[in-house]
């Protein structure tokens, strides 16, 4: 009865909850504001961010009550999260010149996403299944390792197939990327064109004279800080998940081995990949570009 009298004389409002007695809230919109004003200051000495207790300590308060603060305003201290902007000047231009290309490429054109994965660590250390306390069966990994020396590998992915063409180095050297180069569009007849997306890395450039060797071959760089525009950066992060992370690696032929491996059978299943990264919205950009300057 009470509820529909209330509806009655006051309308919808009525229906909102009433203040209930119990112990008075301490953590106002006044003690808020102080813990967000804290976090936007320099951290203690000898600290590198804030924590629950550094922001309890300035503020001469409960640890839980930051910690309460924290939690309804959805702020994890604790927690990171990287991001990268491209301040290149000509960043719409590039990026629209490599996304035409994956998305509405020339007739009879080959496209070919290269890039390296330069100094390819091989570590040995020994690994297997441990249990922890909580009974759960986990990968383990000992602490202790051995440095057997490093490996560089080019790819090459042809956008429209998904298949990869590789090559192992000691060195990442220009002469070295210019012999894959010449293995990669070995095969190419002369009357297809090739448009090769690369970063921007020191040993793409200033290849004048190749080009020109190579009449048909044409490079397009990708905005600086932009290396996801570069579908290959989508199959090396498959590689280093399948084969390379967590194993163990007795020499360097050991790890050219596993990536021989992994493309071997890689290769009869290889499919292009759906280019759908997520669009960012004007906010979302502006909003980064301010912690970014912050």
């Amino acid at each position: 009865m009470d509820w529909r009298d209330r509806f009655a004389r006051e309308g919808p409002a009525g229906l909102l909850d009433r203040t209930r007695p119990g112990k008075p809230v301490h953590d106002g919109s006044a003690f808020r504001q102080r813990v967000l004003d804290t976090l936007e200051q320099p951290p203690p000495a000898g600290q590198a961010q804030w924590d629950g207790p550094s922001v309890a300590a300035h503020l001469q308060t409960s640890v839980h009550a930051v910690w309460r603060v924290l939690r309804k305003e959805g702020i994890c201290l604790s927690r990171h999260r990287n991001w990268c902007v491209s301040t290149d000047p000509e960043f719409a231009a590039k990026a629209a010149d490599i996304i035409a290309l994956y998305l509405n490429p020339p007739q009879a054109v080959l496209v070919m996403s290269v890039d390296e994965k330069p100094s390819i660590q091989a570590l040995e250390r020994g690994t297997g299944y441990v249990m922890t306390d909580n009974g759960k069966i986990v990968r383990g990994f000992k602490s202790t390792y051995k440095r057997h020396g490093t490996l560089n590998l080019f790819a090459a992915l042809d956008v429209a197939t998904g298949a990869i063409h590789t090559a192992t180095t000691e060195r990442t050297r220009r002469i070295a990327f210019l012999a894959f180069m010449d293995d990669v569009i070995a095969d190419v007849g002369d009357e297809h064109e090739i448009h090769v997306i690369l970063d921007n890395y020191c040993i793409h450039k200033k290849n004048d004279a190749w080009l020109a060797a190579h009449p048909t071959v044409r490079f397009h760089f990708t905005p600086t800080s932009a290396s996801w525009l570069n579908q290959v950066e989508i199959w090396f992060a498959i590689l280093s998940r399948t084969a390379l992370r967590g194993a163990s690696f007795r020499s360097v032929n050991d790890v050219r081995f596993a990536i021989e491996a992994f493309v071997a059978a890689y290769g009869p299943k290889a499919k292009p990949f759906n280019w759908r990264k997520r669009e960012v919205k004007g906010p979302q950009l502006r909003n980064t570009i301010v912690h970014l300057c912050n």
